[in-house]
């Protein structure tokens, strides 16, 4: 090998060395799981917080432990129309920025008191034709839609229809001799 190209070679490698730390990597990736929607990982995140907030785990799972956000997300990518999708995406967008105003502090560092009453003040507020007026009603209307599904989501998931109240197709059995003080685990039926 000859000597200048080895020198040329080391002389780029690390010129781009040099370079390397002016670039800018912090743009987050949007996810590809949802066709219709650009969502990124923090706001899944945000978006699993949420719903741990409005189902939180106790005795039994949380609403994070079933991953209702997932739910959530392919709901409104499947189900939702594109407007509907724009506004739920620009209300997910706009929450940080509104619990930044109320409280100032970021929505992970709050207290769960704090985060539900930030979450019901976000469901009452209302919309109209100015550029606030939007964001409320996109605020309004994301919040009100992931409630609505985290409560789907979580009542139709498997481990709520095996283990805390077992679904069954068919009406039980009939005994007309039992105390209703000596039934069992109440069952839903279809």
């Amino acid at each position: 090998m000859n000597r200048r190209h080895a020198l040329r070679h080391i002389a780029l490698i690390s010129g781009g060395l040099a370079l390397i730390p002016s670039c800018d990597f912090s743009q987050e990736d949007i996810l590809a799981a949802y066709d219709h929607l650009k969502i990124t990982p923090s706001q899944k995140a945000l978006l699993g917080a949420i719903s741990d907030t409005i189902i939180p785990a106790g005795e039994i799972k949380g609403a994070l432990d079933l991953e209702v956000h997932d739910f959530i997300l392919v709901m409104v990518n499947d189900c939702f129309t594109s407007e509907n999708q724009e506004k739920f995406t620009a209300g997910l967008t706009a929450f940080p920025d509104f619990v930044q105003e109320q409280s100032g502090k970021k929505f992970d560092g709050l207290s769960t008191k704090e985060r539900e009453q930030l979450i019901l003040d976000a469901a009452k507020l209302e919309g109209d034709d100015s550029e606030a007026g939007k964001r409320n009603g996109n605020i309004s209307y994301f919040v009100n839609s992931a409630k609505r599904f985290t409560i789907q989501g979580y009542m139709a998931s498997e481990y709520i229809q095996t283990e805390v109240v077992p679904y069954s197709l068919i009406p039980g059995e009939y005994n007309g001799a039992v105390l209703i003080s000596d039934l069992q685990k109440p069952r839903v039926n279809g």
